[in-house]
């Protein structure tokens, strides 16, 4: 993505950080998905919120469950819902992939970022993911921590 900092169009509207402490990211798919007009407004001025969010495959249909879009205050009578169910688009060789990874022990899908694309479309970053133990936690940790000590140390010496 270093080609989207220099992008005038390219925009991240809401980021789990979360994410990738909580559970551990085996795959990742980029989706289109369906937003109102006052929901495009809203993002485009930093109003959302997907950390508590999560997708599901639903009656043949990927499904982004209880993320938040601030209300625009200036849409008079196309005021949108809040956390509305919203649909997200794949192709079906994705959504027999994703609903495959989901049948499987421990697998969920953990929407990881919203952004507007180089041309300006809204898009989710899903990620296919297995929930970490407290254990799994503490060795990312130690790992990082220690990742940044080493470079300390090469710094210095």
């Amino acid at each position: 993505m270093a080609q989207g900092k220099s992008d005038p169009n390219y925009k991240i509207a809401a980021e789990n950080r979360r994410a990738r402490f909580d559970y551990a990211i085996e795959d990742d798919i980029e989706c289109g998905i369906i937003l109102e007009g006052s929901e495009v407004k809203s993002l485009r001025k930093g109003g959302a919120n997907i950390a508590e969010s999560y997708a599901a495959v639903e009656d043949g249909e990927l499904w982004l469950v209880n993320s938040y879009i601030a209300p625009y205050d200036q849409a008079k009578s196309f005021k949108h819902e809040e956390r509305r169910r919203r649909k997200l688009l794949v192709s079906r060789k994705e959504l027999s992939n994703l609903w495959n990874a989901t049948q499987r022990k421990g697998m969920t899908l953990v929407p990881l970022v919203l952004y507007f694309n180089h041309k300006g479309m809204a898009k989710i970053k899903i990620g296919i993911a297995k929930g970490k133990k407290n254990h799994d936690k503490r060795d990312t940790s130690a790992k990082r921590d220690w990742g940044r000590q080493k470079q300390r140390l090469l710094k210095q010496g």
